[in-house]
């Protein structure tokens, strides 16, 4: 029987494919296609990359089934996740270095959030003549969760003008409507915490401002570099046995945050689920607004980044600062730098 030139040249192709489909399946295959990852507060623009990967459809894309739980703050999702409930954890870079205070090594793969996108108000109505942080001593600061990164900004700030965590009570009032209650009915005398809290308070005039990380020279002036913040951390035997795992989760959260930048404030808004809005999509729009500078533009981990936070760990908790940390165990742009590849523009 005879072949053909054309019958020939088809078989061929054909033979390419099939003996490029197992490695490209394999590419493909996920370890874990299923993920759980917990948040503290997910309604806040600190976890908007979250948010918007959910709603658009990029884990899918990614081939991950992912579930997502919330917590009234950081520290309670990392809780979920040490406890092996969860998976990843959505939440402050600076988790990992107190983490491995501990010998426990969690690593952040990816940012959502270049700052900390934090801000510390005093109450207009049980600190009227607030002039000095010596006028905090003895009162109530409410945070997200105590060993939150709320709480974190608050005790930076009393380090910095000589008080001790202990010279104040720190109260859990989550990231949302329950911390604008706290201050509106003079439950507690100052509040750390995120946007769109911050902004609906600052908005009514419900506080005065005086620690803002919501931007980046802001930012820089306070901490002296860079200061990492909203992330994917997760620990580091979760990464060595899941690295395409791994990837796919980066690959969600750097096409997020791109298409955050693109879309701006009024995109973010119009593509978040209703509740966050709270019938005020206008002051949402202006807490995005607020924000906008410090959403990571594509999830790298800036190399002062790290120091920077472990210096201001060190500030006001002795434990770091006695610690021997190997910063390099504590963060990666591995995965992120091969999710820009692959998504170096995307579309809205």
């Amino acid at each position: 029987m005879s072949i053909s030139r054309r019958q020939l040249l088809q078989f061929a192709g054909t033979a390419g494919l099939l003996s490029a489909a197992p490695s490209l399946v394999l590419a493909q295959k996920l370890e874990k296609a299923s993920v759980h990852i917990a948040v503290g507060g997910k309604v806040g623009t600190y976890y908007q990359a979250l948010t918007i990967a959910e709603q658009l459809g990029y884990f899918k894309d990614e081939g991950l089934d992912v579930k997502i739980s919330d917590f009234a703050g950081g520290s309670k999702s990392l809780q979920a996740v040490v406890g092996g409930s969860a998976d990843v954890v959505s939440g402050a870079y600076e988790h990992t270095i107190n983490l491995q205070s501990k010998g426990q090594f969690f690593r952040c793969i990816v940012l959502q959030g270049r700052c900390p996108m934090i801000t510390l108000g005093v109450s207009k109505k049980t600190l009227p003549n607030f002039k000095t942080a010596a006028d905090l001593r003895g009162k109530k600061i409410g945070v997200t969760a105590p060993g939150s990164s709320t709480s974190m900004i608050a005790s930076f700030y009393l380090a910095k003008h000589g008080l001790k965590p202990t010279d104040v009570s720190f109260i859990g009032v989550g990231a949302g409507a329950g911390a604008i209650s706290a201050i509106r009915e003079g439950q507690i005398d100052a509040l750390s915490n995120i946007d769109p809290v911050i902004t609906t308070l600052e908005e009514a005039n419900d506080i005065l401002t005086i620690v803002d990380t919501r931007r980046l020279k802001d930012t820089q002036d306070i901490f002296g570099g860079n200061m990492p913040a909203g992330s994917l951390y997760l620990p580091q035997a979760y990464i060595d046995a899941n690295p395409r795992t791994v990837q796919a989760l980066t690959n969600a959260i750097v096409r997020a945050d791109k298409w955050i930048i693109k879309a701006g404030p009024e995109g973010v808004t119009k593509a978040v689920p209703a509740s966050y809005l709270q019938g005020k999509p206008e002051i949402y729009t202006k807490a995005v607004e607020k924000c906008f500078e410090a959403i990571s533009p594509d999830g790298m981990i800036p190399e002062d980044g790290p120091p920077t936070a472990l210096k201001a760990l060190a500030a006001y908790n002795s434990e770091i600062r006695n610690a021997k940390i190997d910063l390099a165990k504590t963060w990666t742009n591995d995965f992120t730098r091969r999710a820009n590849e692959k998504y170096p523009e995307v579309k809205v």
